[in-house]
């Protein structure tokens, strides 16, 4: 159970002075050391925010010179709040928050022995003043720097796979609330869902699994014109890991933009799926991707790494 990680942090993030170095100095209270955080801070005409990526080492990892391979968990989201307009923590960063509730957990679970195999990497973004944009039916929240930058900061070219965790409410494709998975996307590729995901998802929730549908335009950079789900799938347009999108969904739609929109079982369901996942993958028993059959689909398909390009803008 995680309750605690998820409270803790939404009582230090539901503030103006939310930073990523409040984040860190708390990571290192269960633990953590200060050179396993990294913080960025990044500013645009728009206003700033904190990147932060904690590196958990594995007891078989690459990092201490194992084989065990290596999870990526980002936390996807425009800001954790929008003010001055809209004050207190907004739905958008639910994301960030179950980012870091799984980094906290995996840190404390470390700091008394029990070590997941493989190395663990988490990213997201903490900015409390984001800007909003409209979106139909919800506004969504914007974000005060470019997808570019984020790109940067979000991914780690050690991730093998990556989990990205969005709040995902301001749509009428998902009607239940809870947590939902995507198909594998690799190299503009949607692939088939991941069965032993799937087994995950099942464990971890004592449900049926969720997963939510996705179009080409989904796993397409921004900024395109096309229309988009949501920012979830955005990892996957700048790695070649696989990438599966947890999202955080509701019965009706929700703005990112909306406060006293977060529920923390939910959050918290996410982060304990994320750990699990961590846990199955770096044993090897979790994947993401049918690497045989992969091959075969590119052997007669091609490469569909041009979806992760904006296309031709020349028509």
């Amino acid at each position: 159970m995680m309750l605690k990680q998820v409270m803790d942090l939404f009582e230090l993030l539901d503030s103006p002075n939310a930073s990523g170095r409040i984040a860190q100095d708390y990571l290192c209270t269960l633990g953590a050391n200060s050179d396993q955080i990294e913080i960025n801070q990044l500013t645009s005409e728009k206003g700033k925010t904190d990147f932060i990526k904690v590196v958990i080492p594995g007891s078989e990892g690459k990092l201490l010179g194992g084989s065990a391979p290596t999870l990526g968990i980002i936390g996807r989201l425009g800001g954790i709040g929008a003010r001055p307009d809209i004050t207190s923590f907004v739905s958008d960063g639910d994301g960030a928050l179950a980012a870091l509730s799984a980094a906290a957990k995996i840190i404390k679970m470390a700091n008394n022995g029990d070590n997941l195999k493989g190395d663990v990497i988490v990213t997201t973004h903490i900015c409390p003043d984001a800007p909003t944009r409209e979106h139909y039916p919800v506004p969504f929240m914007d974000s005060p720097i470019t997808f570019e930058d984020t790109w940067a900061y979000e991914i780690d070219p050690r991730m093998d796979a990556i989990i990205s965790i969005d709040t995902t409410k301001g749509n009428r494709i998902m009607n239940y609330r809870g947590i939902a998975i995507s198909p594998t996307v690799c190299q503009g590729y949607i692939l088939k869902v991941s069965d032993s995901v799937v087994n995950v998802v099942e464990r971890t929730t004592g449900e049926r699994a969720n997963v939510f549908p996705l179009s080409v335009q989904d796993i397409t950079p921004y900024g395109n014109d096309l229309y988009h789900i949501n920012s979830i799938l955005q990892p996957a347009v700048a790695s070649d890991a696989p990438v599966i999108g947890v999202a955080l969904s509701t019965a009706v739609p929700v703005a990112g933009c909306a406060t006293g929109a977060s529920h923390e079982v939910d959050i918290e369901q996410a982060a304990r799926f994320s750990i699990e996942v961590a846990r199955d993958f770096g044993q090897g028993i979790c994947t993401f991707v049918d690497m045989k059959e992969f091959e075969l689909m590119q052997s007669l398909y091609g490469s569909q790494k041009h979806f992760q390009t904006r296309g031709n803008a020349n028509g």
